[in-house]
């Protein structure tokens, strides 16, 4: 026997092995049958337990039985996949109405692995049997199986819009369907007004199908995604929790999640939240429990107190499975090929298929009722001559010749004469005779009803009603889901809940602010951040993103920025400039910047100003909800500006205020002087200037530390805190230079040294000197310091810092 070797093109052969796989998956594995809503796998599972009698009525059988029936006569795939299909169709979490129950473990809302099938046992439900409903009456067209052993339906009768009701998802080759589930009632409410009433449009049909019910309930948002679905088999919903808040004894709150979004994973969504609350990727969270018990469904979100939880629940919505959104892809088989339909096309398919179903049942029954009439007229016909048919089987050879003779002699058909023979002797009784009329009455009657049926189309559509809402009062079922016309929009506080991340913030004199992430900060190191040419850095600050900034301005106005919302710019960047977050002045700068966790406690804000006016407020007053603005920190004169801002606390009594004047006057009295003010007040006098003085610095000093200044000739002095004299507020003060004829010295600006500064930083446009601070030596109070920088060089000093 020779080999026969076809040399083809591989992208020939590759193109009709593919295709033809195309089409078998399309067709006979994922997509479900517009008529019966069926994937051909869950209809050879119901198919078999229908005809092996494994029905609602009856005892529960092994599911390992099924499943090899299926396997064996219908569907020659992996147990696994048949039994996979059997479990889902009897999945109450899954399907609006389940078409099989199950004994035993069958998985669950967690994603659990169902039980072997050797463990549990299944039936058939009662509804189901509503789509296998007269299936021998030949109402459907059957096909061989697959090796033409035996015959199975093509469809299934479907009394109900089972496409609808269950719905259907799968993926296929260049198709996939995603066809949500609905409420049984009101879909057959749909289905009545749309028989009655072909020409009513998407909209008047959702006045009876509201949207999708799925089996989880929930809540769906989006009329406009829901009826532009059913319009064209595509759109888009949300479907969120339904949650509930709960107070506990210990006065927290807690969040009772009830009803969650349809094939969501419960487990893995309370591990989400969980994870989120760990990672303190949202704060406020307490714990999470899980306490869905034979009830019903929960989870319990504990918060802390004081924290909004409409804010918490906002967050999960949008970074958890609470709510997800439901894209509709209403794909179906429809006449052999797979169709994307709207709500009219699957219920227009859908009658139709009754139709021909509700027909064909009227022909069989037709059919049956005058083949029994026509054997009931030759028995009454033989009860009416008895003796002579007697006498003529009497007469005759055998079975057979018994039946021609009758043929031949009174006129009976063959039917006829078969009945007369096989008739029993009790039957010839005089009562049979009055059953046997009867009965053809009732024939009678009924073939006329059937004709009817089939010779008026009203008749026949008034069965298909009539039968329809016998199944919507026998099964309805109150709608789980609830719907809201539109999706909520999510508000989030994140001053509340935003991510616990450790950054590097960073100020300049001109105002360009940032942060960047640790990983970007210590890969570049400190030095080379990014800066506008003469520029120089204010501040540099190891801060967490829950935190929030109060940079205060000349202008005695502060703004107050949470850290989140500074742009996240790589540590050699720029930054953004401050005034792009909040607008402030062309001639506004910045004096100073604060970093707080949060805006309570006993901490003060101390601001002073250039003529000599010093105010103490609480930092609570700082606390604010508007970040696009600048807000009053101190009122000012219109020819004064602040120049000093520093923060105290409260109980520090030993804590003293020094201020540092331009000709050198210095005045140190303890900060118990200034009595609290609100924001929106002048203070009180610092210092008693003279003509032509200004304040250069007010800081806070103890016993222990130094003050350390510089002159606009480059000169820096370091004084003692035993130099500074204590006095009382609004004093002169004391002189702390040497008052020279030619180019006197003029502090530019000072600064006090802490226990943990080491180092200072002199800084003009330009350039940028530094040294260790214990390399000036303590001076006396009436010396100029040590030259340090020539300025003619080195350029006007901007600012003196210590670090």
């Amino acid at each position: 026997m020779s080999e026969v070797i076809q040399n083809l093109p591989l992208e020939d052969v590759l193109g009709d092995r593919f295709g033809r796989y195309s089409k078998y998956i399309i067709q006979e594995r994922a997509l479900p049958d517009v008529r019966d809503g069926l994937k051909p796998v869950q209809r050879r599972i119901l198919f078999s337990m229908y005809s092996n009698g494994n029905t609602y009525d009856k005892n529960y059988r092994k599911s390992a039985k099924t499943v090899g029936d299926v396997i064996g006569q219908l569907h020659p795939h992996g147990d696994t996949s048949v039994y996979d299909a059997m479990v889902r169709l009897s999945q109450d979490w899954k399907l609006r109405h389940v078409l099989v129950e199950m004994h035993g473990n069958n998985g669950s809302i967690d994603n659990d692995p169902p039980a072997a099938m050797r463990y549990t046992e299944a039936k058939l439900s009662l509804l189901s049997e509503q789509l296998l409903r007269d299936l021998n009456k030949n109402t459907v067209d059957y096909v061989p199986n697959y090796d033409d052993t035996e015959m199975e339906p093509m469809v299934l009768p479907a009394r109900f819009p089972n496409l609808l009701v269950n719905g259907s998802t799968g993926i296929s080759a260049g198709y996939a369907t995603d066809i949500p589930p609905h409420n049984l009632a009101e879909v057959i409410s749909a289905t009545l007004k749309f028989i009655d009433n072909p020409d009513l449009t998407v909209k008047q049909l959702m006045k009876y199908v509201k949207g999708p019910d799925f089996p989880t309930g929930g809540i769906v948002q989006g009329i406009d995604g829901i009826q532009k679905a059913y319009e064209t088999g595509k759109g888009k919903i949300v479907i969120r929790a339904k949650t509930e808040e709960e107070a506990l004894r210990n006065g927290r709150n807690q969040i009772i999640v009830t009803e969650i979004p349809y094939e969501v994973n419960k487990s893995a969504l309370v591990k989400k939240i969980d994870e989120l609350r760990a990672d303190k990727k949202v704060e406020g969270i307490v714990e999470v429990r899980d306490e869905t018990d034979r009830s019903g469904l929960r989870i319990a979100i504990e918060v802390k107190k004081d924290v909004n939880t409409t804010s918490i629940l906002n967050y999960l919505y949008k970074n958890t499975d609470l709510q997800v959104t439901y894209n509709f892809n209403m794909v179906a088989i429809s006449e052999g090929r797979p169709k994307l339909m709207g709500l009219k096309a699957i219920l227009d398919s859908y009658i139709n298929h009754q139709i021909e179903v509700v027909t064909r049942r009227t022909q069989y029954d037709l059919k049956n009722a005058e083949t029994r009439m026509h054997i009931v007229e030759g028995l009454m016909k033989a009860l009416s001559i008895l003796d002579e048919v007697i006498a003529t089987i009497r007469n005759s050879k055998n079975k057979k010749d018994a039946k021609d003779n009758l043929v031949s002699t009174y006129d009976f058909t063959e039917a006829q004469a078969e009945a007369i023979v096989m008739l029993q002797l009790y039957r010839l009784t005089n009562t049979d005779i009055v059953a046997l009329e009867d009965e053809h009455a009732e024939l009678e009657n009924q073939i006329n009803q059937l004709r009817h049926i089939l010779d008026n189309h009203e008749a026949l559509l008034d069965v298909i009603k009539t039968e329809l809402n016998e199944i919507k009062k026998q099964f309805k079922t109150p709608r789980l889901s609830a719907i809201e016309s539109e999706i909520s929009e999510i508000k989030i506080d994140k001053e509340v809940i935003v991510p616990s991340e450790t950054v590097m913030m960073s100020l300049t004199y001109e105002g360009y602010i940032k942060r960047t992430s640790l990983r970007s900060y210590n890969a570049s190191g400190r030095e080379e951040i990014g800066l506008k040419e003469n520029d120089q850095v204010l501040k540099i600050l190891e801060v967490n993103t829950q935190d929030t900034t109060l940079v205060f301005t000349n202008k005695g106005r502060y703004l107050y920025i949470p850290v989140h919302k500074l742009a996240d710019i790589k540590w050699k960047e720029l930054g953004q400039h401050i005034s792009q977050i909040v607008p402030i002045d062309e001639d506004e700068y910045i004096i100073n910047c604060f970093v707080f966790n949060q805006l309570t406690g006993n901490e003060m804000i101390i601001t002073t100003t250039r003529n000599g006016m010093i105010k103490k407020s609480a930092l609570s007053a700082f606390k604010s909800t508007r970040v696009n603005k600048p807000l009053v920190a101190m009122k000012l004169k219109q020819d004064d500006e602040i120049v000093s801002v520093t923060k105290i606390k409260e109980e520090d009594k030993n804590t003293m205020i020094t201020l540092l004047t331009y000709t050198g006057m210095s005045l140190t009295y303890p900060h118990t002087e200034l009595q609290e003010t609100g924001l929106r007040t002048m203070g009180v006098k610092a210092i008693n200037l003279k003509e032509e003085d200004h304040v250069v610095m007010m800081n806070t000093i103890q016993s222990g530390e130094t003050l350390l200044m510089v002159t606009q000739r480059g000169a820096l002095k370091r004084v003692d805190y035993q130099v500074l004299q204590i006095a009382k507020r609004a004093q002169r003060g004391i002189t702390l230079l040497k008052e020279l004829k030619k180019q006197p010295h003029r502090i530019v600006d000072a600064t006090v040294c802490h226990d943990n500064d080491e180092f200072y930083r002199l800084i003009s446009r330009q350039n940028i000197q530094e040294g260790k601070i214990n390399d000036i030596h303590l001076s006396e109070q009436y010396t100029n310091g040590t030259f340090i920088v020539e300025t003619e060089k080195f350029g006007d000093i901007l600012a003196l810092q210590v670090y």
